[in-house]
């Protein structure tokens, strides 16, 4: 923990992603950047006495600089790393007991699906999918046993907006939980902790990594009793990330800020050429006007993100996978957030978990393509989706 709320009064966001949190990291030698402890124990002076670590599953100094990190750009103070954003989503679940009961957006990350229903589901917890476009209508799912409120927003993958400060409102008097998966926004965008949020999940994976050369999941809160909670969880659990991929997502969040705006400058281009072109239905990206949530995009983020969705007018899968299998700058691959640009079909790749009559319920449909898009030079970009659209 550190004291996140002076760092709040005097570091703007673009300072705290390269100095958020990193204090003495390294007193041994000063080194600039944070050095990777590749060690898993450590001396004690005494039994029980120590200079605050003992052995690196319960805790490593590197993977303390980006928790420290990671709670600084998020505005709060207390930050948890995991292997991955799955094992971060499951130390989270792992608060509940059997006949608890969560309520989540029925448009969502098909991993997450894959947990909640295959292995929860089947411990006990009871989960419910539903519409949250219009927050207010999610009350009438509270009942009694529900402990907890899962919000993706954007959804992935067709970008749906939800309004945090709407659910965390229904909740104030209310013993619930509510968790946003921040992935796609970034805390560059959003920061749900401040907008009412009790926990928010990233998968670290992407855009705070940002070079699709890591896997690990974070979790952040402001509350000392749920953090002691989950840091409880990962330590007796043990999904640990190593110092090494410690150290290179903290590496990535220094430079957040520079990557993001790129992401967002390109994907408005984007957005608007594909919503013009002849053989595009439907785009999905909350900078677009005709977005049915964007004004409450426009209250709760910063920018618009680097995330895009459409489909084809014929709507088939195979007009989509012979655009997808014709792109050349675009990268046919699974993940998003990094430096360069990808796309991927989410009904055979990220959303094969979810059966077809769920999927399409949400808007994936057989020709929906997802675009992740990177920070290379626009024009180009937009050449490579003409030409493959044009096959």
């Amino acid at each position: 923990m550190f004291n996140h709320k002076l760092e709040k009064e005097k570091m703007k966001f673009n300072t705290k992603a390269i100095h958020g949190g990193q204090k003495n990291i390294d007193p041994a030698y000063n080194a600039v950047m944070p050095p990777i402890y590749q060690t898993t124990s450590y001396k004690q002076s005494s039994p029980g006495k120590n200079k605050g670590y003992a052995y690196s599953r319960s805790a490593n100094p590197t993977r303390t600089a980006l928790e420290n990190a990671i709670a600084s750009i998020e505005n709060a103070q207390y930050g948890i790393t995991f292997g991955s954003g799955m094992a971060a989503i499951d130390a989270v679940l792992k608060l509940l007991k059997p006949g608890d009961e969560v309520i989540s957006t029925s448009d969502l990350y098909g991993g997450s699906y894959r947990l909640f229903t295959q292995i929860f589901e089947q411990l006990g917890v009871t989960f419910k999918f539903v519409d949250m476009k219009d927050a207010h209508l999610i009350e009438e799912h509270i009942t009694s046993a529900t402990k907890m409120i899962w919000v993706e927003t954007p959804t992935n993958p067709t970008m749906s907006i939800i309004d945090i400060r709407a659910i965390a409102t229904l909740t104030e008097s209310r013993d619930i939980l509510v968790v946003v998966d921040n992935t796609f926004a970034t805390p560059y965008l959003q920061n749900p902790i401040e907008l009412g949020a009790h926990i928010v999940m990233h998968s670290a994976t992407k855009y705070l990594g940002g070079h699709s050369d890591v896997v690990l999941g974070a979790l952040v809160v402001d509350d000392e009793i749920l953090a002691k909670k989950l840091y409880f969880i990962q330590n007796a659990s043990g999904a640990i990330p190593g110092p090494q991929d410690c150290f290179l997502v903290l590496r990535g969040i220094k430079t957040l800020h520079v990557r993001m705006q790129r992401h967002c400058e390109n994907a408005a281009q984007i957005a608007n050429f594909l919503q013009s072109h002849s053989k595009v239905d439907k785009v999905y990206w909350p900078g677009l006007k005709s977005h049915p949530n964007h004004e409450i995009a426009s209250s709760q983020m910063r920018d618009f993100g680097g995330m895009i969705s459409f489909s084809t007018k014929n709507d088939t899968k195979e007009s989509a996978l012979t655009i997808l299998e014709n792109l050349h700058l675009f990268t046919l691959a699974e993940s998003l957030g990094g430096i360069e640009s990808l796309a991927g079909h989410p009904v055979t790749m990220t959303h094969g978990s979810i059966p077809k009559e769920e999927r399409e319920k949400t808007g994936v449909v057989d020709s929906l393509i997802r675009l992740s898009i990177g920070i290379e030079d626009v024009e180009d970009l937009i050449k490579d989706l003409e030409q493959a659209l044009e096959k």
